[in-house]
């Protein structure tokens, strides 16, 4: 999943609290990579506490949920019905040829340099035979998509992951992933290296709104039977997080 341009869009995939048999078939059919164990379990006694700024972190949430409820998800709703199949693909294709950038620096600084050498020939092939990445060449030539950002760098660098922090608009995240987040904004070549101001926000909203539609089946799924949204999307996010940086594994701890 990507996290890099818009962090929250993580915040909309798990914003209602499931019964876990409902959680587990949304994670067989989008990740079935992703071990359905422990994701709604209580955290052992000495883990230290992940969420010390709850009350602040669950007011956020509510903001931000409503937020999504009143603009985000309906204006996604209207892009996904309105535009045409092959236009909403292409520019899944742009934003996800820019990302591989990020991710591509990523790996390098991972010290994963086959993932790294993957992520330059699909920024090169679809950047030309591609028509500037509106088509996914590269897939079709077996080179594989990764999905990387700096906070999992800075957790493969041994950097703990810290609170949990609910912010306004961005979603959540540890403080670990906060600075990651800043970082790869600096990667994200869809706003930080185009001059034109206006250009740089009607990239910077596509983005954002191309992130939301892509999610829009999946929230279709998660919202049912909630008991506490909040625990739920905070628990998966922390576990998804560590699955992340450990490459697809999770600790017997957690």
């Amino acid at each position: 999943m990507r996290m890099t341009r818009f962090p929250a869009a993580f915040l909309l995939l798990v914003s209602q609290s499931l019964h876990a048999e409902v959680f587990n078939e949304f994670l067989q059919k989008e990740y079935p990579e992703f071990p359905l164990e422990s994701v709604t379990e209580t955290l052992p006694a000495e883990v230290p506490d992940p969420d010390p700024w709850e009350n602040f972190n669950r007011k956020m949430y509510r903001f931000n949920d409503d937020f999504d409820r009143t603009i985000l998800k309906p204006a996604a709703e209207t892009i996904t019905e309105t535009m045409p199949e092959p236009v909403n693909q292409g520019v899944t294709n742009f934003f996800g040829n820019l990302d591989d950038v990020g991710t591509g620096i990523n790996n390098l600084l991972q010290g994963k340099f086959v993932d790294a050498l993957s992520d330059t020939g699909r920024v090169v092939v679809n950047s030309t035979l591609g028509v500037g990445g509106l088509f996914d060449v590269a897939s079709r030539m077996h080179l594989e998509k990764h999905y990387e950002d700096f906070g999992q760098t800075l957790g493969k660098w041994g950097v703990e992951p810290g609170p949990y922090l609910v912010l306004p608009f961005l979603g959540p995240a540890s403080v670990r992933d906060r600075v990651g987040f800043t970082v790869d904004a600096l990667f994200d070549l869809s706003t930080y290296y185009i001059d034109e101001d206006g250009v740089r926000w009607v990239l910077l909203g596509a983005g954002i709104l191309e992130d939301r539609a892509a999610l829009l089946d999946a929230t279709d799924l998660l919202e049912t039977a909630a008991l506490d949204p909040y625990a739920f999307q905070r628990d998966a996010y922390l576990q998804k997080r560590e699955f992340d940086v450990n490459d697809g594994e999770l600790e017997d701890d957690f």
